[in-house]
C-alpha cells in the first residue's frame, strides 16, 4: 500500500491477516480459534496502517494468516507449517504433502515477498539506502507466564535504530521496554527483516507490541502515535541510510 509514499523506510507488517482462502476450509479449525492471536498479530496491522499514514511511508502487509506459511520463517523451519501454535493443533497443517507445501509457498510465500523486494528495489533504484521497520504483536501470556512488556524491539547485528529506539521508549512514562523480550531478533530461522535487509545492510529493526494494549482501534493508534513520536527523530537523522557492513 502507499506505493508513492516518500518517507525513507519500507513498513512490513508479516502477519497482519487471519484470513485463510474457502479452499483451504479453515485449516480445520473452528473460527473462535481463527480469531485467537494464533492465527494472526492481533492490532499489528491498525499499527502499521496508522505509522503508514503518519509518516506517508509504503508498507507491505500480508494478506494471509500465519497458519497457511509462516512469512517471517525459513521455509526448512517445522514453524513455516506450524503442526501447532501455542497448544492448539492445526489438523489442516498435519499431514501436508510436497506438492502442497509448494503450492503455498508459490501463492503466498514467494508473491509476499517479491512484494516487499519490489518496494526495497524502488529505493535502490533512485540510489537510496532505505530502513525496514517490521511490525508484530505477542500475546500477553505465553505458557503460563505473563509478559510485562509493553513493547518489545527485537535486533541482532545492527543497533542503529534499535538502541536509541529502546532509550527513546524507556524514557515514556509507564512504558515497560523489551530489550530482545520477548523474542529476540537473533532467532536462527526468522525471514523477512534477516534477508530483506540484514543481508543488504540496510538499517533494520523488528517491534513487537502487546496484542493486549492494541485491543481497539483507539488503543492501536495511541500505541501507534507512542511509537511513532520515539521513532521519529532517529528516522530523521540523514547519517542512518548507509548500508552496514556484514564484517
Amino acid at each position: 500500500m502507499n506505493e508513492q509514499g516518500d518517507a525513507p523506510f519500507l513498513l512490513v507488517c508479516d502477519h497482519a491477516s487471519r484470513k485463510i482462502p474457502a479452499s483451504l476450509q479453515g485449516l480445520g479449525l473452528e473460527e473462535e480459534i481463527l480469531r485467537r492471536h494464533v492465527a494472526c498479530d492481533i492490532g499489528a496491522e491498525q499499527v502499521t496502517l496508522a505509522l503508514a499514514e503518519r509518516f506517508n511511508a509504503p508498507a507491505v502487509l500480508a494478506s494471509y494468516s500465519r497458519l497457511i506459511v509462516d512469512l517471517n520463517r525459513q521455509l526448512h523451519d517445522d514453524s513455516a507449517f506450524a503442526r501447532e501454535s501455542d497448544g492448539i493443533p492445526i489438523p489442516g497443517n498435519s499431514n501436508l504433502s510436497e506438492h502442497d507445501r509448494q503450492a503455498r509457498i508459490q501463492s503466498f510465500f514467494d508473491p509476499y515477498h517479491a512484494a516487499v523486494h519490489a518496494q526495497l528495489q524502488r529505493f535502490t533504484d533512485r540510489d537510496q539506502v532505505p530502513a525496514l521497520l517490521s511490525i508484530h504483536s505477542f500475546t500477553p501470556a505465553m505458557n503460563g507466564f505473563q509478559r510485562p512488556w509493553h513493547i518489545g524491539i527485537m535486533w541482532d547485528k545492527d543497533p542503529r535504530i534499535a538502541q536509541p529506539l529502546i532509550a527513546r521508549l524507556g524514557d515514556q512514562h509507564g512504558v515497560c521496554v523489551g530489550d530482545n523480550e520477548p523474542y529476540s531478533g537473533a532467532h536462527l530461522n526468522d525471514y523477512t527483516v534477516d534477508v530483506h535487509a540484514e543481508q543488504q545492510g540496510f538499517p533494520c529493526v523488528g517491534v513487537e507490541f502487546r496484542q493486549d494494549l492494541l485491543a481497539t482501534a483507539a488503543l492501536a493508534q495511541s500505541w501507534a502515535t507512542r511509537f511513532g513520536d520515539a521513532i521519529a527523530p532517529i528516522l530523521k537523522d540523514p547519517q542512518l541510510y548507509q548500508r552496514r557492513s556484514r564484517a
